[in-house]
């Protein structure tokens, strides 16, 4: 059985090391890590984890919420880790998924981190409605009607939509929303 890490921070100015330090001395063989949102399930480094695991392999995370944000996933990362028989536990957190009443306080502590994210989102909503209010959030400034003539003319010359975005510098999703 090999010991593997996992570790995960959000945003670039926050630091892996102490997650690092940790996995290492817990004695994890390898640890893949990524510096991204706990919500988006397509991170590179959990992708490699996922792929690099064998069974009987043991997944070390140091607390619950570094590998998963909602309880759905977290129960479909679960799930399918037992399907390879392959155990999940975290160091701060007296959680192992090699027992019920483990996989119980697993699933309670998902809920927990769950409920922290949607409460923090819930008050940035309000933060942004107060800001709206006050004349202080006023989103971005539409775009240009050369650009919006641009998207058209690039899109009739049979320019994909991920090549416009690039060329103007623009989001996919905001060629969609002129092309409509």
């Amino acid at each position: 059985m090999s010991k593997v890490g996992y570790a995960r921070v959000s945003t670039l100015d926050q630091s892996l090391e102490v997650q690092l330090q940790k996995l290492r001395d817990h004695g994890c063989d390898k640890i893949f890590s990524d510096i991204a949102s706990g919500s988006d399930t397509r991170r590179q480094g959990l992708k490699d984890l996922i792929a690099y695991l064998r069974t009987e392999d043991m997944l070390v995370v140091t607390r619950v919420d570094r590998i998963a944000r909602s309880v759905l996933d977290l129960q479909q990362l679960v799930r399918d880790l037992k399907a390879s028989g392959i155990t999940l536990s975290a160091i701060e957190q007296p959680v192992s998924t090699d027992s019920a009443s483990g996989k119980a306080f697993l699933d309670m502590l998902a809920v927990f981190a769950e409920f922290e994210l949607n409460i923090r989102r819930e008050r940035q909503m309000e933060g942004i409605a107060a800001a709206k209010v006050a004349g202080k959030y006023k989103g971005r400034k539409p775009l240009s009607d050369k650009i919006k003539d641009e998207v058209q003319t690039l899109y009739k010359n049979r320019y994909t939509i991920s090549a416009i975005a690039r060329k103007l510098s623009i989001s996919r999703n905001t060629v969609y929303k002129l092309l409509r």
